[in-house]
């Protein structure tokens, strides 16, 4: 039978109203472990990012933009690991595994949005170190709270432009030959492979774009760290070098995991062709990292590091008085 392509349909011509989100393979047994293993870590991500979140706000000493961006980067991490885990974890225990064409579109943009987010985050981050290290008689000017706040809303704003760029690409294509995505979320390289049309220009789009953002954020983090790194080294005191060496490695480590794992997804050619491998990648930068994000500042930030000495709980009581 001939296949009669329709945007946003099936095989039949009729309206696309749901996919199957295949997830990973195994039996009930397989389900069961991996519901196990992806709740734990998405309630340590829920924590770990909602303690580190309201100890900042709280703590006076933490009000200053290196915190303020990292309270950002919590919130990031806390909410894009909320856009899919929720769903991830019920098809776990469902046969049906189905998810709306709307409910896919949305998890789709607000997934683009906030990993966008984050990439951009990263960098200003790095930024706001080379200012502090490089140039400390200015930065409490140039760093004020409204150049912080005009740095998230412009990382918000990218968010946005590229959320609302790959979604309108992706969700405009003819769906024809299945509505089963081979994933356990709706991510732009399965989907695409469902796609009944010439996707070429749409791998173009998604080559292109996260290419840019990742190639040149991460351009602009090397050249910060460049800088901070020749600075450091020319001061005379060790202490004061360990200190700076000791807050710089915490955001450098951060950098190093989330577009490691997103180069290897999204920025190379021929990402979409390798679904099994992709899964696993997304499982790390989805959930592995917004955990241990909380975990790596904490360990390497005095001030942070004394609240959560105190354990999740006796930090947010700390902080609060």
């Amino acid at each position: 039978r001939a296949m009669t392509p329709h945007r946003n349909g099936t095989l039949s011509g009729k309206p696309l109203q749901e996919f199957v989100l295949e997830g990973f393979q195994g039996g009930l047994q397989t389900q069961a472990l991996l519901f196990a293993l992806f709740l734990a870590l998405y309630l340590a991500a829920v924590l770990g990012n909602l303690t580190m979140i309201v100890v900042i706000t709280l703590d006076a000493r933490l009000h200053s933009p290196m915190y303020f961006f990292l309270k950002n980067l919590s919130f990031l991490d806390l909410c894009y690991s909320s856009v899919i885990y929720p769903k991830a974890l019920a098809n776990f225990l469902s046969s049906a595994k189905v998810i709306s064409f709307g409910g896919c579109a949305s998890q789709f943009f607000f997934f683009s949005l906030m990993a966008t987010m984050e990439t951009l985050l990263l960098a200003v981050m790095a930024y706001d170190r080379f200012l502090a290290i490089c140039s400390p008689l200015n930065y409490p000017i140039t760093m004020c709270p409204s150049a912080c706040a005009h740095l998230v809303l412009g990382c918000y704003g990218g968010g946005c432009l590229n959320a609302i760029l790959q979604t309108s690409f992706t969700f405009n294509l003819p769906f024809c030959s299945s509505n089963h995505i081979n994933h356990f979320f709706c991510d732009v390289p399965p989907l695409l492979l469902l796609a009944c049309a010439d996707t070429a220009i749409n791998e173009l789009v998604l080559f292109g774009i996260c290419g840019l953002i990742i190639v040149g954020t991460t351009l602009g983090v090397l050249i910060s760290y460049a800088y901070i790194t020749v600075t450091i080294l020319r001061m005379r005191s060790g202490a004061g070098r360990h200190k700076l060496f000791s807050t710089c490695g915490s955001h450098m480590t951060a950098v190093s995991l989330f577009y490691g794992t997103v180069f290897v997804m999204y920025a190379q050619p021929g990402a979409v062709e390798s679904m099994e491998q992709g899964k696993v990648v997304s499982v790390f930068y989805t959930l592995v990292i917004p955990v241990l994000n909380p975990l790596i500042y904490s360990l390497r930030n005095k001030e942070v590091k004394e609240n959560w000495s105190l354990g999740p709980i006796h930090a947010l009581h700390a902080a609060a008085t």
